[in-house]
């Protein structure tokens, strides 16, 4: 008799191909890694010498090691918004010296983003304030690498909004923080507050014409 690990693990499996499976149909590239630090390690490969590298803000990111390392290269321009939030707490100051940052990414040679969801139909849904991290997915960028941990698959898009709207957008309104009620109950009221972070719904059904988009899957639990 198998074991319920054996059992979670076949399920898993099943999920992920049928997920890759959609992905390249869908003309997205795909790829899959069961630890983390081999799909970080596989990325940092990727980047040649030179490089001008973009990111959105993305826990996935930062709990796969990619953030610290990238920092640490210093043969590439490495293009981060976030990193001000470090220095800067005050919102409206911090957005207006991420601005210019944000903008620039959109000439790099690779933007990488982690994403809200990924469906077993192959596409890939996001939800963003400002939308300068989905924008950067779609256009711009020469080539873009999106990670997903795989909670991050869900049926359909149905099922999508349903995630992002009801748990990740509250837990990330939390972790930022933003004054926006989600971030207070961690219920959405579809609110009006001036910090919404669900301003701009956005649905990727096929790989856009201009731009080249992998997604690494991996085998762990990541981000919100």
């Amino acid at each position: 008799m198998q074991t319920s690990k054996e059992l979670k693990d076949w399920y898993l499996g099943e999920r992920i191909k049928r997920t890759i499976s959609a992905l390249e149909k869908n003309g997205f590239g795909a790829r899959y890694y069961p630890a983390a630090k081999d799909a970080c390690e596989e990325i940092l490969k990727l980047i040649p010498a030179g490089s001008k590298v973009g990111v959105g803000g993305s826990l996935t990111l930062e709990e796969i090691g990619l953030i610290e390392r990238l920092d640490r290269r210093e043969d590439i321009t490495f293009l981060n918004p976030t990193k001000v939030l470090e220095t800067e707490t005050d919102l409206m100051t911090a957005m207006a010296k991420m601005l210019p940052i944000m903008r620039e990414i959109y000439s790099c040679d690779l933007f990488l983003s982690g994403t809200n969801a990924v469906t077993e139909k192959g596409q890939l849904f996001n939800i963003d304030g400002n939308g300068n991290r989905v924008g950067a997915m779609f256009f711009g960028p020469q080539q873009v690498i999106v990670v997903a941990g795989y909670n991050k698959i869900v049926e359909d898009l149905d099922e999508a909004v349903r995630r992002v709207r009801h748990y990740a957008a509250p837990t990330d309104a939390k972790r930022i923080p933003v004054p926006t009620p989600c971030a207070e109950t961690g219920v959405c009221v579809d609110c009006n507050s001036p910090a919404r972070i669900c301003n701009i719904f956005v649905t990727l059904h096929k790989r856009p014409m201009a731009t080249q988009i992998t997604v690494f899957l991996v085998g762990e639990e990541l981000g919100l």
